[in-house]
Parts: structure tokens; sequence; C-alpha cells
């Protein structure tokens, strides 16, 4: 099937692989990716098997770049968009298989380790079974285990080998054949004097897939997170087809403008406006809101959003890839591909770890051979006190027991180092901690596009916040009612006047009338003053009717009382806005309005405080609403900045760089530009402001305390990488040189093939398990 146009709409696009084992395959696959005409970038994850690729308009279709893969022993699709296909049965059928089938090849391979653990019993004596002790029972066992279960790490290794990109396949398969390839020619040709080790390769490919089968488990879990949002989406919706008459759909066939049925305890199948019913409506699988809002016609609501009373009409409005579930999941499948720059040195590392190894094995092999028994006779009998102790029976021994010729022992040594060595826990060390904390990130409402973007927040020492629609609501109330004797009539003539005008201060003088349950009263005419205010005539009021400005009003003509101007200059004094009402000549009162804080503000800024982040504001409003507000939150007059222009936002924010990484704190809307100046952009909005490409971190819903909980998981992930990193190279540090003998000569301990197998499974187990126990705050 050709993917032309799926690479022609596209500029980015994810991928998932197969075939990827370790660090040294995220090296080639990018290394293939990035060297194909069409891919301007690309960014390989070894935990979720994906790869996000930057595309270039070349005009050729995706089949090449596919095919480019494949070839080298890498097969790859591009990730379906529609979360309906994700979930559905027939994907979950192919998972279940590929599980079963991997479970029944570890059932084979631990089968015929039993039965060699066995055979080595009777071999000794311990059991009287004649048959199984021979050498030749040995050999099938072997035989079996390298033509079932290992025969598909022995292609693939072999595949990588001839490639010239060498893989754990390919260490594991040299580690195996060496051993069986010596065993053989010691069973056909006993003159040779070398021990048998036929029981090595059933061991080691037992141990190998055991850690690899634990591994995938572990695996799966750090997923778990992005699989629960795919399941938001429900399979099916009800159609209004026509008055009064529902059908039963799949959610892939609707179209924008339908009309969709939702009944209490239904979840949203896509995003759409609220027609008819009134409900509440569960938004927490979305943006962490853990109160459910009160839906009415009108209300916009996100596909994944549980209906739980009433029954609503929904209009739809985006389907497809275009809901905001769907953009959710893209961000955080975005998040897990791109990688944090701390990984860079592991990735490096394990793209050329596989040609290290080999060269050390073969190191290995020689000294031990050729030099080391001649510097230390001693060893050949100390290496049968190892790590794992095994008596000698007749021309079968295991390896890590007693070597009776250097042949045997640089033999015993080399495959150790080849199957001790782990580079799958250089490629884990990262994208797992990575790959969980994006996961619960996304649970909670908090997108962060990418692991670099992690690393940044981690690393953030000042936050910087606009005022507006950040730190308050960004919705102008009405404060306070004053200079009236009735003031509820006084309310109602303005709100009657303001109910044809979309200015901000109008929608909160009738928001204020409607919270009063003021009926309004019908509008004979109506003129706009920009600036001012607006001026009308109203139905049983004769005369003009005026609502603005004091200033406006005074120029009119209209007169007022001192007391009631020096309310006036106070609320001004606050930072407040002054709407006055006027009959004719006469004052009928006025109302001060402003926006009101957060209520979780103050809040989030003393946690962040206690974090020691340096706090700062940033605002184009005036002087006295600022400082009112940095008064209310603890800022000192020096953190403060007012009237400043986007460009001039963007110069103080260079300004703070100079003492460290600065986060910037906006909407997602009007500061665009301070968000991508910004070493980390922050924006703070609904489930509509998700596609902000300014943002690099999206806190979805009104809970500003989500942010220093976002940064301090932030901080704790990184955390995790470093403890992951430390590991991974710690242990192939240390166990690498024990495997080729180090400390044979002065203490007789090495390291035993099955033992070193069985480490280098447990290596990558911990590297998965430690990322799994992150936790938020």
């Amino acid at each position: 099937m050709s993917h032309q146009n799926f690479l022609l709409g596209s500029q980015s696009l994810l991928l998932d692989v197969d075939g990827m084992k370790c660090g040294g395959c995220v090296q080639t696959v990018e290394r293939i990716l990035s060297d194909h005409p069409s891919v301007e970038s690309a960014s390989v994850n070894l935990l979720a098997r994906t790869a996000w690729i930057d595309l270039r308009d070349s005009g050729e279709s995706l089949d090449s770049i596919l095919e480019a893969l494949n070839v080298r022993g890498f097969s790859a699709k591009p990730r379906t968009t529609n979360l309906v296909d994700r979930t559905s049965s027939t994907s979950e059928s192919k998972s279940l298989k590929d599980w079963w089938h991997q479970w029944r090849q570890l059932m084979v391979a631990l089968v015929l380790l039993f039965l060699s653990v066995i055979g080595h019993l009777a071999e000794g004596g311990h059991l009287e079974i004649p048959l199984l002790g021979s050498l030749s029972f040995h050999a099938v066992l072997a035989s079996v285990a390298l033509a079932g279960p290992g025969f598909k790490i022995l292609k693939s290794g072999a595949l990588a080998a001839i490639a010239l990109t060498p893989s754990m396949d390919t260490l594991v398969g040299l580690g195996v054949g060496s051993a069986y390839v010596a065993s053989l020619v010691a069973l056909i040709w006993p003159k040779v004097g070398w021990p048998c080790f036929f029981n090595e390769p059933v061991m080691l490919l037992g141990f190998v897939l055991l850690g690899r089968f634990l591994e995938d488990r572990a695996r799966f879990r750090t997923g778990h997170a992005l699989k629960q949002l795919a399941e938001l989406q429900p399979d099916t919706a009800r159609l209004l087809v026509r008055k009064d008459l529902f059908r039963e759909v799949r959610v892939g066939a609707l179209r924008p403008g339908e009309r969709v049925q939702l009944l209490a305890g239904d979840r949203v199948p896509v995003d759409g406006v609220v027609v008819e019913g009134e409900s509440a409506v569960d938004v927490s699988s979305l943006t962490g809101e853990t109160l459910p809002i009160e839906a009415a016609p009108g209300t916009e609501l996100a596909s994944g959003s549980l209906n739980l009373e009433g029954t609503l009409l929904l209009e739809v409005t985006r389907v497809g890839a275009e809901t905001a579930l769907a953009r959710i999941i893209n961000l955080v499948e975005q998040a897990q591909a791109r990688k944090a720059p701390i990984q860079g040195l592991a990735d490096r590392v394990a793209g050329r770890f596989c040609y290290g190894v080999v060269s050390l094995a073969l190191f290995t092999f020689f000294f031990w051979w050729l030099l080391g028994v001649r510097f230390w006779p001693q060893v050949l009998n100390a290496s049968g006190q190892g790590l794992l102790h095994a008596h000698q029976h007749g021309l079968h021994a295991p390896l890590g027991g007693g070597a009776e010729t250097p042949l045997g022992l640089a033999l015993q040594l080399a495959i150790a180092v080849l199957v001790v060595a782990c580079p799958c826990a250089l490629g884990l060390a990262t994208p797992t901690v990575i790959t969980v904390a994006s996961g619960q990130a996304a649970r909670r409402g908090w997108l962060f596009r990418g692991g670099d973007v992690i690393e940044v927040a981690a690393s953030v020492s000042r936050a910087v916040f606009d005022k507006t629609g950040t730190l308050t609501l960004g919705r102008p109330m009405v404060s306070r009612v004053f200079g009236s004797k009735q003031p509820d009539r006084m309310l109602q003539i303005a709100a009657s006047l303001e109910q044809n005008s979309r200015h901000p201060l109008a929608n909160a003088v009738l928001q204020e009338a409607e919270r009063n349950r003021l009926v309004l009263i019908s509008c004979k005419s109506c003129q706009t003053f920009q600036g001012k205010g607006v001026a009308g005539e109203l139905e049983g009021l004769v005369g003009t009717v005026r609502v603005g400005t004091p200033e406006w009003l005074a120029h009119e003509g209209v007169h007022s009382l001192p007391e009631i101007q020096l309310d006036i200059q106070r609320a001004g004094e606050l930072g407040q806005t002054v709407v006055a009402v006027a009959h004719e000549q006469e004052l009928l009162g006025a109302v001060s309005i402003q926006d009101r804080l957060r209520s979780d503000a103050s809040i989030a800024l003393s946690r962040l405080r206690d974090q020691g982040f340096s706090l700062s504001i940033l605002s184009g409003d005036r002087r006295e609403a600022v400082e009112r507000i940095g008064a209310q939150l603890g800022f000192h007059r020096s953190q403060l900045g007012w009237q400043l222009l986007p460009s001039e936002k963007v110069e103080r924010l260079e300004e703070f760089r100079e003492d460290g990484l600065v986060a910037m704190v906006g909407d997602g809307i009007n500061d665009a530009p301070s968000l991508a100046a910004a070493d980390l952009g922050i924006a703070v909005g609904t489930g509509t402001q998700i596609a902000q490409d300014s943002a690099d971190l999206i806190l979805m819903g009104d809970k500003l305390e989500a942010l220093p909980e976002a940064l301090l998981l932030a901080r704790r992930t990184m955390s995790k990488v470093r403890q992951n990193l430390a590991w991974a190279f710690g242990y192939n540090l240390i166990a690498l040189p024990i495997a080729a003998g180090v400390l044979l000569p002065a203490f007789g301990l090495l390291l035993s093939p099955p033992i070193a197998a069985l480490l280098m499974a447990l290596s990558s187990i911990t590297v998965v398990l430690n990322a799994l126990s992150l936790r938020p705050a």
C-alpha cells in the first residue's frame, strides 16, 4: 500500500519501528532516517519503539522511507491518528498474539534449561538416568535451543553484523554461537581436548529470553497512561438522523455540523458544542480538574469528557485528529519521541558500544590464551572457584567451572564479556523515565512537548508571569456598586444599555445584573463612543442614558457629588476601572470593575518560592493594577514590570537569562512572543489552546497550582534519568572488566556466562523498574 498522501500531507510523522533491541539499533535507525532525502530530522525512542521524523517537501513517498528501514531489518509503519483503531479489538488481538508467541518461546527455552540441569545432574551421578547424562543429549538440547527460541536472536544478530551495525543480538549470538561451535568441535574431534559447553547456549538463551520477557512487561506498564487516554474515546456515538430518531454509528464516521446525543454515563466522542440540555460533565481525565463543569447550551465540550447526569444534544465541531483528545495524545507521543539532551552521550556510547565489546572480547580471548596463563599459571585451578562453581564430569563442563587449558579459559572469559555487556540499559536509561513522566503528566493535564522540554524545566531558576489571564482570571468582574440610592435600579439601567456591546467591561456589568436576577429593559437606540462609553434611550425612560468613564460623563455635563468623586479616586488608586451611569445630567451611581486573582495564585507562588524559584511579573497593564496585584501576591516593586510592549517583555527576559534559565508563564495566545523567547514557555489554558506552538509546557484547565507540581515532576524526572545513566554506565564499567578476568589472578573470581547473562537481563530490568517508581508530587 502506498503512503504517498500521508507524506505530502504531514510535516511531522510518528513511525512504529520493530526490530530495535539496544542503543546501537537506535543510532542505526536514526542514521538511516537522517540520510534519507525526505527527512529533515529524526528522533528515535527505544522504549516505545517509535521514530518521530520531520519531513522535507521532497515529493517522495513514505514508502521509500519505510523500505530503507526494512532493508536493514527494521520493519516500520506510520502510527494511526484514529484513536478507535488504536484501541480496537484487532489491535488488542495482535498484541495478545505477540505476547503468546513470546511466552511460548520463553516456555520452550525454560523447559530446555530444566532438561539441561537434569542432564547435568545425571551426568554427575546424582540421577540414575544414563541417557540424560550423555553428551549427545546435551548436544541435541543445544541444537534445539538455537534452532527454536534462539533462531530469531541469531538471525537478527547476523543481519546486524553483516550491515556493520552490531546490536545486542549480535553480542548474544556471538556468545551462544561460540560456545556451541566449540562444543561441537570437541564432540566430533575429541583429540583437541576441549571441554564441551553444550549446556551454556541453553542457559544463556533461557536467561536472555526471561530477562527480555520481564523487561517488555515492565515496558508495557510505562505506556499504560497513554493507552488509558486513547481509551477515553468511545467506539460509537448516537447520531441524530431526524427528529427524535437516533442511530448508533462509528465515531470515525461523524462529520462537523452533525448532532449526537449524550446520555448520562456516556463519554463525549468528539469535540462539540451543547445545543440542548443541561448536565454536570467530568473533565478530570483531560484537565485534572476535580470538580465537574456545568454544561448548558453554548458550552464547549472536549472529546473524552464524561457526561454525569442529564441528556445532552451535542453539535460536532471537530473530529478525528483535530479533537482535543487526539491532539493531547499527539503531544504526549511527540514528547516521548523527542530526546532529552542528556541522553545524547548515552546514545553516542551505545552506538559504538557493540564494536567496543567485540574488541574487548577478542582481546580477552587472545590475552588469556597466549599470555595470561604464562603470567598467572594458578588461574587454571583458581577459575574453578568463580561465581558459579561446578564440577567437571568427563569432557562436559560448564563455562565458569574449572578450565584445564588456556584455550578453554580464554574461550569462557571471552564469551562472558560478550553476554555481560548491556547496551540496552544505556538505550533505555532516559526514554523509560521520559515516557513514564510524560504519561503521568498528561493524566493530570500537563503537556510537555518533549524530553528536551522536561530537561529544561528541571533546570529553570526563574519564573516570569504575565498578569492578565495568568495570575488573574482574565475576566473583568464587578467588585462594588456605589453612589446610588437604588443600586439595583442603576445596575438594571446600565446593563440594559450595555446589552448590545461586546466590550469586556459591558460583559462584567451584564454578568452582575444576571447574578442579581435583574430583568433588562428594551433598548430603543444605542451609540458607542470609542474609548469613552455608550449612550442611548431605553423603553419607559425619557431622555438620554449614558454609561462610561467618569471623565466622559463630566465632559457631557453630568454633575456628581464630592463623595462620589472621592470613591472614584479611591477605586482608581486600587487599580479598579470605574464605569459611571447617568440619566440626562443626573449621576445615578457608579460601578467599580476589576480582574480578580485566581483562587490558587497565592498558593502556587508560595510553593514556587519554597522550591527556590525567583519570581517576576511583566505586564502591559497600568502601573496601579500591576502594583496592586504584586502587593497581594508578595512581590517586591523591583520584581514588577508594567505598561510593557511585547518587544519590551522579550528584552526583559533576555536580561533575566543572564542569571539562569527563565520560564515565561502566559495564556498561550497574547503572550506568544514572550513564550517563544523564554527558555521554557508555559501556557495556562483550556483544551482549545493546546495547539499553541509557542508554548513548551501546557497546563490545561484553570489551575495555576499545577505549575509548581509540574516543575517538581520535571526535577524528579531528571533525577531518575541521572540515576539510570549512572547505573547503566557503572554496571558496564564494573561488569566488563570482571568478566574479562581482572579479578581472576588476585582473587580467583570470574563471571561465568550464565551469571553474566542473568546480570545483563537484570541491568535492563532495573532501569525500567526505577523509571516506574517515579511519582509526581
